[in-house]
């Protein structure tokens, strides 16, 4: 004789919908590897309004943003990586999807600090980069990179100060150790115990385009911000939301 308890007795569609097997790094590469040109905006009003994920890149001139971007996409050439570093000063977007359909963006924020850069032109970026970070609705994540042999910078803690209340507030925050190629295995255990320290609560990795450090760990983070209900969740295959129409 069943008892109640016994699978026999369970009602159809009582069970939890299976979940979504854990996604692998290469799934993940694969993913960013779709990364498209989207559009450039000088100034924020001329950003479209999007519903899907953003990602956003940040960080000093010569942090080395640009081949981070570059290798996570494994794309040479995605973002432009300027002979005359602070040059390029406006906001690039990437769209992000497979089979056509936008799931995330890319967004690569103009790089800060550079000494050649006239003293208005830092000022005026540096309100606009204040602005995107703070006020960008669909921003879900920002992306800082630093240089371990410099150290985070006057103006890369004062990004830390700007976004850190969106960050208590559920914002993913990633410091990217770049070139850590250049530094000793101990080297690289100092650096990141500091800089975790010092992220706030943030997530810290060593990054290597050259010796192709970091890469795997990096692209599947990004891949589980940019799909929060699904990264550990049922498995589904409805897209997420494509970009809303610019209004």
């Amino acid at each position: 004789m069943t008892t109640p308890s016994s699978p026999a007795h369970v009602a159809q569609g009582s069970l939890p919908p299976p979940l979504r097997p854990p996604i692998t790094s290469q799934e993940a590469l694969g993913w960013l590897h779709t990364a498209k040109f989207l559009t450039t905006a000088p100034q924020l009003h001329f950003l479209p309004p999007l519903s899907v994920p953003e990602i956003a890149f940040v960080g000093r001139s010569n942090a080395g943003k640009s081949t981070c971007i570059n290798t996570l996409t494994q794309q040479k050439q995605l973002a432009f990586a300027s002979k005359k570093p602070g040059r390029t000063q406006h906001i690039n977007l990437f769209s992000l999807g497979k089979q056509g359909v936008t799931d995330a963006v890319l967004a690569d924020l103009p790089g800060y600090g550079y000494a050649a850069v006239p003293k208005q032109d830092k000022i005026r970026w540096q309100q606009v980069m204040a602005n995107y970070l703070v006020t960008r609705e669909n921003l879900k994540a920002i992306v800082l990179m630093c240089d371990p042999r410099h150290g985070l910078t006057e103006l890369d803690e004062i990004l830390l100060d700007v976004v850190r209340p969106r960050v208590a507030e559920g914002l993913k925050f990633l410091v990217v150790l770049t070139k850590a190629d250049k530094l000793t295995r101990s080297e690289q255990t100092k650096a990141l115990s500091i800089m975790k320290l010092q992220a706030g609560g943030g997530e810290v990795r060593l990054f290597s385009a050259t010796k192709r450090q970091g890469i795997e760990d990096v692209a599947t983070l990004l891949w589980q911000w940019a799909h929060p209900d699904t990264a550990s969740g049922p498995a589904t295959t409805s897209p997420l939301a494509p970009p809303a129409s610019p209004a």
